[in-house]
């Protein structure tokens, strides 16, 4: 399948090789990769391949533009973000249709992406100039305790391929907000998104050596080689908890600090006094947004058994009349997954809920190629011995699973290692009020099946993750508190 024109002109303009040090270069090996549009399977830009000496020249580069750029007045870093979300929003379609080819995700959806990837450029350009210390007298009057925020230092970025703008944008705007510099490793997926925006990064007038990134097929000997580095002073993953808990063992050897966010397993709980409507369109928009393809995605539909059969028929419906085709092609509501792999792991997990007692209500089946696609699929009574329950499916499936009393939802919601976020449908204010203290996650979305928001503090607790990505929290991640003395003459 040929690109479109205006396809074809797009991934012409960006970049193919390494941005290390303000030039874009090639790798050291002269090794390349190819990046797909899942879509199709097909070969839609060869990129360089870092070696793990090209990570340590960009961490250089990062190392030699700290001091400059901490020193650099927070409203000229403000200015720079500013000028970033601008021009961001004026290369709305771009970004959209890069992410879509590259990811598989439908156009519209990547068009929300653009939005939301965008605000934390303009939230952190704000937080920029806000950064507040403090100062006061000691309780014994012997001195002055002056209490100030300074940034970490060089930072390493890992990004995950789901979500390419927004994940980078969330961590590299309140890096430079906070006067870091930083490498950034997007994912070998979906790695055009990235470079594209530190092109625009450039364009926003960023520093040379500020921003710098090393796309790589090679992550485990990349990653290994920076947080072994002395020079770095912060880690900030996105990805799955295994993964994750192997970052943080290597970043413990010079007790980095780091910001952790990791896999997620939402139970979504509609109780009998729920809005049936709000439930299902929660539910439509928790489970489905990204073809499920989501840390925060619904994995677990908890309903009342008085009003399960109901739901089910209504989300089945729902459900049954989405359209499934190429992300980049406008109109599609169910894209591609990312790679083949996703594809077949998604089929064996409703192979196994289907062979623990559940019933398919709508889907259920691969779709045949090319690209790697999979129905969107419904399955009633959910067993609890079902993969499912405990698994991330990250696929186009919503599984539903019944309770009888707000005790066994609960249970049921934290019965996980994982604790990221969590969806709540009640009329019943009380009982909102004690899903809030009772469900062990980070986030709640209560009536709502989305709560993500760049002036929100995005995290999990559990397994899930360690720090706050986002909102007044955000900034922290990237300073250090130095507290000084001064004593009284």
């Amino acid at each position: 399948m040929a690109l479109k024109p205006n396809e074809q002109e797009l991934l012409d303009r960006v970049e193919s090789g390494l941005a290390i040090g303000g030039t874009w270069e090639a790798s050291t090996s002269g090794a390349t990769f190819d990046v797909q549009d899942p879509a199709t399977g097909e070969v839609i830009k060869t990129i360089a391949d870092a070696t793990v000496e090209d990570a340590v020249r960009a961490l250089d580069a990062a190392v030699e533009a700290q001091e400059e750029w901490a020193n650099t007045p927070s409203r000229v870093r403000s200015n720079i973000l500013r000028r970033a979300f601008d021009l961001l929003m004026e290369r709305k379609e771009e970004f959209a249709l890069l992410m879509a080819m590259e990811m598989g995700k439908p156009i519209a959806e990547a068009r929300g992406e653009v939005v939301y990837g965008g605000e934390f450029l303009r939230w952190f350009s704000e937080e920029a100039v806000r950064v507040q210390g403090d100062y006061r007298q000691n309780p014994e009057g012997t001195g002055n305790m002056v209490v100030s925020h300074l940034p970490v230092g060089p930072c390493y970025f890992v990004t995950p391929w789901n979500f390419p703008l927004a994940m980078a944008t969330r961590k590299i705007a309140p890096a430079l907000a906070a006067g870091c510099t930083s490498v950034i490793k997007p994912p070998a997926l979906t790695p055009l998104t990235t470079i594209y925006f530190v092109q625009l990064l450039e364009e926003a007038g960023l520093p040379a050596g500020v921003v710098n990134v090393v796309p790589t097929s090679k992550s485990s000997a990349q990653s290994s080689a920076l947080l072994s580095d002395p020079r770095l002073r912060k880690l900030s993953f996105t990805g799955s908890t295994p993964v994750g808990v192997k970052l943080m063992e290597l970043a413990a050897q010079n007790v980095l600090r780091t910001s952790m966010e990791l896999g997620g397993n939402a139970p979504f709980v509609v109780f009998e006094d729920a809005d049936l409507d709000k439930a299902v369109e929660g539910a439509l928009l928790a489970k489905f947004r990204n073809i499920g393809q989501a840390c925060t995605a619904a994995n677990r539909i908890i309903v009342h058994e008085s009003v399960a059969d109901e739901f089910a028929r209504r989300v089945g419906e729902r459900v049954a009349a989405m359209s499934i085709g190429r992300g980049a092609d406008e109109g599609n509501d169910i894209g591609a997954l990312v790679e083949e792999k996703a594809v077949a792991n998604t089929a064996r997990l409703v192979a196994d809920a289907v062979e623990t007692g559940g019933t398919i209500v709508t889907g259920g089946e691969v779709v045949d190629g090319p690209g790697h696609f999979f129905q969107p699929t419904v399955i009633d009574n959910i067993s609890p011995q079902a993969a499912i329950m405990r698994e991330e499916i990250f696929g186009p499936v919503l599984g539903i699973i019944r309770f009888s009393t707000e005790e066994e939802a609960v249970e049921i919601a934290n019965n996980t290692e994982y604790g990221l976020v969590s969806y709540v449908f009640t009329e019943n204010l009380a009982r909102g009020h004690r899903m809030i203290e009772k469900l062990e996650t980070g986030m709640m979305g209560l009536n709502t099946g989305l709560v993500s928001n760049a002036a929100a503090p995005f995290g999990g607790v559990k397994q899930s993750g360690v720090g706050r990505e986002g909102g007044f929290d955000g900034i922290h991640e990237f300073l250090s508190t130095k507290y000084t003395l001064i004593p009284r003459s």
